[in-house]
């Protein structure tokens, strides 16, 4: 494991990582922003009927 550490500074590789890792955390919060079931911030758009629950039991 050390001889890869000799082929890489690990400070700009780490720095490399991190970057990379935020980045595709921002992608991926901003994906879920777009949708309307995982829009955390303004709630489902546009579905104005009332959600019914449905029972599997059956009618008596």
């Amino acid at each position: 494991m050390w001889r890869i550490w000799m082929l890489f500074d690990p400070r700009r590789a780490l720095l490399a990582l991190f970057t990379f890792l935020f980045v595709l955390a921002l992608v991926i919060h901003f994906i879920l922003l777009s949708t309307d079931r995982f829009n955390w911030l303004e709630g489902a758009r546009g579905s104005s009927a009332p959600m019914t629950q449905q029972s599997s039991l059956p009618a008596r």
